[in-house]
């Protein structure tokens, strides 16, 4: 989100780290508490040394891992727990088809978090997307069933494994390249969730399937005040919760010290080039 014309914005969302001080409102935390949190857009972002944010999406941080590896997990995991259990309502079984769900992106940030979700909350099957030996290996890590090539056709491959198709397809990137074959490997009434920003999406291919096309956007809850806000800090403290319990990992990959210009756009870098595992943390000022 762009901010208008000759303004500012901190970037920078996820972040982790101790309490300094609290309003007057607040009723569940105080100062010195361990919280992690991805803030919101209509506040200045985490790439500062200190942040204002809403309680309501706040959670208590998990207390197995550090700060880095911590900072790692809110916004994807909050964009990974509404897609399953809020958007494409994972625990609804879709008449006829495989109890599975097809990860697009499987070793990005979002797809990493997914994953190792599903594996620890439901019974789904987990079909994951990934191109190159090191993120095969890494999906495989998370705890993915499968492993497929998003760089060739999808249905073909899906149908190769025997088990039909699938309920849920999660697309987090290349949506609208890998369209038709979405179109073409979902179950009938299965259920698309996207996060990419595709500037078109031609969703007629669906209809004779009665497919269901949900948008995901985890900062819409504290852009819009709506009046479950609270359940983002409900669901990050379930996540810290499965941290400590080793249910799940956390997804950092590369740690960039410390917070300045230069390591900001190397990271900026590593992200736009599409090739990014897990996620980029950047600690200390």
């Amino acid at each position: 989100m762009s901010p208008p014309e000759g303004s500012w914005k901190v970037l920078g969302w996820d972040a982790s780290g101790t309490i300094e001080a609290v309003g007057d409102g607040v009723e569940d935390f105080k100062v010195g508490d361990a919280v992690f949190y991805a803030g919101s857009l209509v506040r200045q972002g985490a790439n500062v040394e200190y942040h204002l944010v809403d309680e309501r999406i706040v959670g208590r941080k998990p207390t197995t891992v550090s700060d880095v590896e911590a900072a790692a997990l809110p916004l994807t995991a909050i964009t990974a727990w509404e897609m399953m259990f809020d958007r494409l309502d994972v625990r609804r079984v879709v008449p006829g088809a495989a109890n599975a769900i097809l990860v697009i992106g499987g070793a990005g940030g979002v797809g990493s978090i997914t994953i190792q979700l599903a594996r620890a909350l439901t019974d789904l099957t987990v079909i994951a997307t990934a191109s190159r030996p090191e993120t095969v290996e890494w999906v495989k890590q998370l705890g993915a069933h499968h492993v497929i090539d998003h760089r060739k056709p999808l249905a073909e491959q899906v149908k190769a494994l025997g088990f039909g198709a699938p309920a849920f397809v999660f697309s987090t990137n290349e949506t609208k390249s890998q369209l038709s074959e979405i179109v073409e490997l979902i179950a009938p009434q299965g259920r698309l969730g996207l996060i990419d920003d595709p500037d078109s999406l031609d969703i007629m291919g669906f209809k004779r399937k009665s497919v269901s096309v949900h948008q995901e956007f985890m900062f819409t809850r504290s852009m819009y005040g709506t009046a479950d806000m609270g359940e983002q800090g409900k669901l990050l403290t379930k996540v810290a919760e499965l941290i400590d319990s080793g249910a799940i990992k956390t997804t950092v990959t590369e740690v960039l010290r410390p917070i300045n210009a230069e390591n900001l756009r190397k990271a900026h870098a590593t992200l736009e080039s599409g090739t990014a595992k897990g996620k980029i943390v950047l600690e200390g000022f």
